[in-house]
């Protein structure tokens, strides 16, 4: 007879880890499948955590988690073809524990998690592919998967399988994710001496700095491009919609190629050895292109969900955060003895609601959509601001109120007064 579990949670990123070790910790007999050779086998990549979704299901995090470093500084960068325009924001305050967040290398965090999932009590397989959910009519029973004997029943199934999410596509849960709605991004990690990165970045011990930046380094295409340090390399990326990379015909790779040749990035990279590379696709779509989370015996959570907030470059956090919620709302239905039907899982979607994820989401609902309409927030601006901050800063014996008269006029001739005022609507309704 095939085994029962109280839930089966399917794949070890940060939004299963959170939810296996959520239920487990809560009693549950859980089972969590990873198709890797191990968790976080698939990730090479550094990213940011958030220090507050992990510290709400473990307060002492800290004492043994594979951290890199706490971040004391954040950079915005503008680009034009050879410079860039940047605001910074550093403080002591963040230098202060506990830290608020930390770069950290996915392969080496996700591996630590899932011993915390395991140590909780859960069941965790890997190297275990999921084929199907068995149903019963509408309701979903458990999961077949690639073993013998393969199937395996569950009160409650949680699908944590990343952006692609193959077996809701399969199941008619959601429909197939479209190009518009899903980011490709291509990283590097460059490895140098740790006194390197220190001297660079103006920090030391475990402080470190993050940059954000946009502009002509995306040739138009929405999207952005960043760094990370980590102790002894930096992360570099890009990444920008798939459905530009499409109509635009450019190579993930030979962006970011061309992004490290910049002047303002060149030198930070020099003398790194680039040792590992991965590409990966982000859900950006936002609250618009969210799709039903759950239903008869399953929940979606983190990337699956497009839980991921592209304004703020945040994505580790919401996948936390929903994992450890749709885990909150089975043990509240367990202790009350009610069944997991949609009816009653609605529940999640419920307390969603009333959290950070669901509002930043919903108060950046329009930003995809007024992005992918105005590729000169990606062209036009970042020379026009390079240019206006160059022609003031230049010193020639011109006065400066004819170097201001010099600026509108060349903000009027490639943007129009109606156009800049238009621009500045379609700003304050993605951001309102």
């Amino acid at each position: 007879m095939a085994e029962h579990f109280d839930a089966i949670v399917i794949g070890a990123g940060p939004s299963g880890n959170a939810a296996a070790y959520t239920m487990a910790k809560g009693g549950l007999k859980v089972l969590q499948l990873e198709r890797g050779e191990y968790p976080g086998s698939k990730n090479v990549q550094g990213a940011i955590l958030y220090s507050d979704a992990l510290e709400r299901m473990i307060p002492d995090f800290r004492e043994d988690a594979p951290l890199e470093r706490h971040i004391i500084e954040q950079r915005m960068w503008i680009l034009d073809d050879n410079s860039h325009i940047a605001s910074h924001y550093r403080s002591e305050e963040f230098n202060k524990q506990p830290y608020n967040r930390y770069t950290i290398l996915r392969a080496q965090f996700d591996k630590w998690f899932s011993t915390k999932v395991q140590e909780a009590g859960a069941l965790v397989i890997n190297e275990t592919t999921v084929t199907d959910l068995l149903m019963d009519k509408n309701r979903v029973i458990g999961v077949r998967t690639d073993r013998v004997d393969g199937e395996i029943y569950a009160d409650v199934v949680v699908l944590a399988d990343g952006v692609n999410s193959l077996l809701a596509k399969k199941a008619g849960f959601h429909a197939e994710l479209q190009p518009k709605d899903v980011a490709l991004a291509v990283k590097e990690i460059h490895f140098m001496p740790t006194e390197t990165v220190e001297s660079r970045f103006n920090i030391s011990g475990d402080e470190g700095v993050v940059i954000e930046m946009a502009g002509k380094i995306t040739k138009g295409m929405m999207g952005t491009g960043f760094l990370y340090t980590n102790k002894e390399s930096l992360t570099v990326g890009v990444g920008c919609m798939l459905s530009d990379f499409k109509a635009s015909k450019v190579s993930p790779y030979t962006l970011l190629d061309e992004m490290k040749q910049h002047p303002s990035i060149k030198p930070l990279l020099a003398g790194g050895e680039m040792k590992e590379y991965t590409a990966h696709l982000i859900p950006e779509g936002g609250y618009e292109a969210m799709p039903q989370i759950y239903g008869d015996g399953w929940m979606i959570v983190g990337d699956s969900g497009m839980f991921v907030n592209a304004v703020h470059r945040e994505g580790s956090n919401l996948a936390m955060t929903t994992g450890r919620i749709a885990a909150e709302t089975v043990l509240t239905l367990k202790e009350a003895r009610k069944d997991l039907s949609a009816r009653n899982l609605s529940a999640y979607r419920a307390a969603l609601d009333e959290t950070f994820v669901m509002k930043d989401l919903k108060k950046y609902r329009r930003m995809p959509g007024v992005f992918h309409k105005n590729p000169q927030f990606f062209t036009d601006y970042p020379d026009l601001v390079s240019q206006a901050a160059r022609t003031m800063l230049t010193v020639d014996g011109i006065d400066k109120k004819t170097k201001e008269k010099q600026i509108r006029k060349e903000f009027s001739s490639r943007r129009s007064l109606v156009g800049l005022l238009g621009d500045a609507f379609k700003m304050w309704r993605a951001f309102e």
